[in-house]
């Protein structure tokens, strides 16, 4: 039996979504250590899938469909997937692309093979815009990836073997005690499938050149600074002003520059003397603020009332960065 354990991250938004510059996307994120993925697999005949976690039916059925993928893929008999913990799906922590590389990671080592998790994600349905969840998973730590030829984009999915996943341009590891606030709403979940595709391509085709220059000021001059010297209000600053830009870009697809009810959230998030880098993980509904070890209750605290200002029910998480990828254990188990 091995047993993947891999965990949740944060995009902060793209470098670049307009046509007129010769890179496309270009994500910037980080991986964090909470909530978690743990995923193992056995060899077997067939697939087969067991859900420790309680989740919904479409979970199991996603899980399979990976499961599946993988087998084929590597062209082995089949695999039984056990999901220990799992993350919340379409919340804006990368649960897709964590799920998707982890049940293949398992899949492999339960047949004793050595894969390049990079070089499958595209035929796992992975990494056809942000690199950060592919790079996330083998590496940990904040990232900023290249991007994709601009030639490449299509309003149509290119064909597998056309792309690769966006090479990493900007690594770093975050300091141990910083620590990052989560606000999960309970609402409904962000864009995925069809409909994300859509709005990718409608906010893509309409795009402001002008926000990635401003973007690509701040990211140089401000945030990759910075993360190479752990200056934590710095880099807050940064990431706020970086999901502020994307959010324009978004406007007219999620209905503000933050999703309702995120800009009720993040507003009550935003001048709290804890709190630096308050903004959206992708499409959402997470809300991200960053502190230290030191203020955690009361970025807790603060958490729970901004979930009352903005009237939603909801969870608030405390998470460190992860400065590692996806850690792999095997173990006998007894006949």
């Amino acid at each position: 039996m091995t047993t993947v354990r891999t965990a949740a991250r944060l995009h902060f938004g793209f470098g670049n979504l307009s046509l007129v510059h010769a890179r496309l996307y270009g994500g910037i994120g980080a991986t964090l250590d909470f909530p978690r993925l743990v995923v193992e697999g056995d060899p077997a005949v067939g697939v087969t899938v067991t859900d420790e976690t309680g989740s919904e039916t479409s979970f199991r059925r996603t899980v399979e469909s990976y499961a599946e993928r993988a087998t084929t893929l590597l062209d082995v008999d089949g695999v039984a997937i056990t999901v220990r913990e799992r993350l919340p799906r379409h919340v804006g922590l990368g649960s897709g692309t964590q799920l998707a590389l982890a049940v293949y990671a398992a899949t492999a080592a339960a047949h004793e093979r050595s894969v390049d998790v990079r070089e499958a994600a595209p035929a796992l349905g992975r990494g056809g815009r942000s690199g950060i969840g592919v790079a996330g998973f083998e590496s940990g730590g904040f990232l900023v990836d290249g991007g994709h030829p601009t030639s490449q984009f299509t309003t149509d999915r290119p064909a597998d073997g056309e792309w690769t996943v966006p090479p990493v341009t900007a690594r770093h590891e975050l300091p141990e005690d910083w620590r990052f606030v989560l606000v999960l709403p309970d609402a409904e979940p962000g864009r995925n499938g069809d409909d994300e595709e859509a709005s990718m391509r409608s906010v893509v085709e309409s795009a402001d050149p002008s926000l990635a220059d401003e973007i690509s000021a701040v990211l140089t001059r401000r945030l990759l600074p910075a993360a190479a010297m752990g200056r934590r209000r710095e880099f807050g600053a940064a990431v706020a002003e970086i999901g502020r830009l994307n959010g324009a870009w978004y406007t007219d697809a999620q209905g503000g520059v933050f999703r309702p009810p995120v800009g009720r959230i993040v507003e009550a998030l935003r001048t709290h003397p804890v709190l630096d880098g308050v903004g959206q993980s992708s499409w959402g509904p997470t809300v991200y603020g960053l502190t230290d070890v030191d203020a955690v209750e009361s970025a807790r605290a603060a958490g729970r009332d901004a979930l009352d200002v903005a009237d939603v029910d909801g969870e608030v998480l405390i998470a460190a960065p992860r400065n590692r990828g996806r850690r792999s254990t095997a173990s006998w188990r007894n006949a």
